[in-house]
């Protein structure tokens, strides 16, 4: 295991971090749906659904033909590096929205998200490349956990220009955070080898392969099963993230430097939760981590339905970012356990596909629950409770190899 690729591998987390907490979860969220928007009836809610489920279609949408086309042209990098401009190119845009620019502030919210979820595909996909199945558990949780770790960073850097309502400036400041810290994945990871096909036949056959690479899922029961159990309840916990400010803001009526320093909590437990989990989903199996984390996160979704007091959320956050970064981490790791040989790139393109694919669903739910509801944020948040349900039901079914290796080992 080379440890100079798997530092620059983690610190692309800790780069793109920084959106996923001040853009898509703890600031930009609330300015797009309160002040871009509107949100007394719940129009902010709904739209900024819309942000989160056209542009994850987009990447779902794409990630399986472009995941082929990595694995065949040998350009995983570059693709990695075209998402990430992109988003980051948008992000610095969002210094030219004014109030009542919804139409405009959607178009650069998805653009800068579709950047930040497409580089996504291509970052999981080194996993296997650079730790063996052994280590990859713990490799997969360093990485969230350094993702964390600049997401805290990120956030206490903010408080002051969010407080000081330098919005302009806070967008530049990411944008340049993102683009910074990704440098050393972009020139320490080494390129996918390839199969040898130039960039215009490996489309070709990126688009005839999708049935293939579809077939072939289906073939293998257990990843067919974990699949489709992620759907579900990866749903619900990216749904979770994307509304969680928007709720503590309109709910619970905290200000702008409270819910920062909420997000802050949620990153620093979900450090914590990541590297807490890391050793147990190489020792346990993935699949007992993700059970145990569904349980808590059901719990988390309830519980939010009941909170009335600010000091409570904020326990309750903590707990949730402790389910977080475990759930994330596992994921990751059972599904690099379950893919076969040479597949990697197609195969965690097709793992995109399948969360972000569900991913349209749960913004949708959440954002149309309290729009027909008149703003009620509540009963939108414990219907996503339903997701980790499912997904718990359905994981129950899926054999768990990284558990049962050393009981075969030992045999």
């Amino acid at each position: 295991m080379n440890r100079k690729h798997v530092v620059s591998w983690a610190f692309y987390d800790f780069a793109g971090s920084i959106y996923s907490a001040v853009i898509a979860a703890a600031v930009f969220n609330v300015y797009f749906a309160n002040v871009i928007v509107g949100n007394a009836d719940g129009r902010g809610d709904q739209i900024w659904g819309w942000v989160g489920s056209v542009s994850v279609a987009i990447v779902a949408l794409t990630s399986p033909l472009l995941g082929s086309v990595a694995d065949r042209a040998g350009v995983r990098k570059r693709l990695m590096l075209v998402y990430t401009l992109l988003g980051v190119v948008a992000v610095g845009f969002f210094t030219t929205l004014k109030p009542g620019m919804v139409w405009t502030g959607f178009a650069l919210a998805v653009l800068a998200n579709l950047g930040f979820e497409g580089g996504q595909v291509f970052y999981n996909a080194y996993l296997p490349d650079i730790a063996p199945k052994s280590h990859q558990g713990r490799v997969s949780g360093w990485g969230f956990g350094l993702g964390y770790l600049g997401s805290a960073a990120g956030l206490l850097a903010a408080i002051p220009l969010a407080s000081a309502g330098r919005f302009d400036l806070l967008w530049i400041f990411v944008a340049a955070w993102w683009l910074l810290f990704s440098l050393p994945a972009f020139t320490m990871l080494p390129e996918a080898p390839g199969t040898g096909d130039s960039l215009g036949v490996a489309a070709m056959k990126g688009i005839t392969d999708f049935r293939r690479i579809f077939r072939e899922v289906m073939a293998e029961r257990e990843l067919r099963r974990f699949l489709i159990s992620f759907f579900f309840y990866i749903d619900g916990v990216l749904t979770v993230i994307w509304f969680a400010a928007i709720f503590a803001s309109e709910t619970l009526q905290f200000d702008q430097q409270e819910t920062i320093v909420l997000f802050l909590v949620v990153q620093l437990s979900a450090l914590a939760g990541s590297f807490a989990m890391a050793k147990p989903t190489d020792v346990l199996g993935p699949k007992k981590i993700i059970m145990a984390m569904l349980v808590l996160w059901s719990s988390v979704a309830i519980a939010a339905y009941f909170v009335t007091s600010k000091s409570v959320f904020f326990g309750i956050a903590v707990v949730a970012g402790i389910g977080l970064g475990s759930i994330q981490a596992a994921s990751r790791s059972f599904m690099s356990a379950l893919i076969p040989e040479g597949k990697e790139a197609e195969m965690f393109g097709f793992y995109a596909f399948c969360g972000k694919s569900s991913s349209i669903i749960g913004p949708i739910v959440f954002g149309t629950v309290s729009r027909v509801t008149g703003g009620n944020q509540r009963l939108a948040v414990v219907a996503i409770a339903a997701f980790f349900i499912v997904g718990g039901v359905l994981l129950a079914r899926v054999a768990d190899p990284l558990a049962d290796a050393p009981v075969r080992a030992a045999g």
